[in-house]
């Protein structure tokens, strides 16, 4: 089946998150805003105002450390945005997606079936993986402007919640859909069926690090 490509925008309608695939690539047009575990702490548990108005600006949450400086002028200079592992903070992204009406969170390696079906479905919102690593001054490229950082003097520089007007800033791929469904998980169940066979006739490893086993299964996260 021929992979798709999707321009979708960062606030996006019902009908076009429910029209996406797991495995369509997806390119972004609009704000995206940065957030991760110091902004959903300043928002949630010490209830600051958020300052932006969401989702009507924007429905994109990126897990991301952008690779930036703030000049003594107050301009930006932006070259690459890095994405960061988002299981760390699924436990604040019921709370987030409920309060902020986000939509799209992006992010790299994603989450388990479980948590996109407990988390993302009655939300409404799906879960979009950076393709691969050293993707950062790729994605990079999609950066039109930097239109403001807030909470960086609270927060950091990595920290802090970057507001990135984006124009085709991708590739991401649809890793859950609106029933939950998890692209890594299914993947990894084909892989598996294969594994015996890719290692047949292969001897035990002789050095082997403390805890590894024979059990090639064991290399596949499920």
């Amino acid at each position: 089946m021929k992979i798709r490509e999707v321009t979708l925008s960062t606030t996006p309608t019902p009908e076009a998150i429910a029209d996406l695939r797991l495995g369509d690539i997806v390119y972004l047009d609009g704000l995206i805003y940065t957030a991760r575990e110091g902004v959903y702490m300043r928002a949630l548990e010490d209830k600051a105002n958020i300052p932006m108005e969401l989702p009507s600006q924007s429905a994109a949450n990126f897990h991301c450390s952008p690779a930036a400086v703030i000049r003594e002028d107050g301009s930006f200079d932006l070259g690459a945005v890095t994405a960061t592992a988002s299981f760390r903070f699924a436990k604040w992204l019921p709370e987030w997606m409920a309060k902020t009406g986000a939509r799209l969170i992006i992010g790299k390696g994603g989450m388990s079936s479980k948590d996109y079906k407990d988390y993302f479905v009655p939300n409404g919102a799906v879960y979009l993986s950076t393709v691969g690593y050293g993707t950062g001054a790729l994605l990079g490229r999609g950066v039109e402007t930097v239109e403001a950082v807030h909470w960086h003097e609270e927060l950091g520089i990595a920290q802090a919640m970057w507001v990135i007007r984006a124009r085709r800033m991708g590739p991401f791929i649809v890793a859950s859909n609106l029933d939950g469904d998890c692209l890594f998980e299914r993947e990894n169940a084909k892989i598996v069926q294969n594994l015996d066979r890719v290692y047949e006739g292969t001897r035990p490893a002789v050095l082997k690090r403390y805890g590894e086993t024979d059990d090639r299964s064991d290399e596949v996260i499920g």
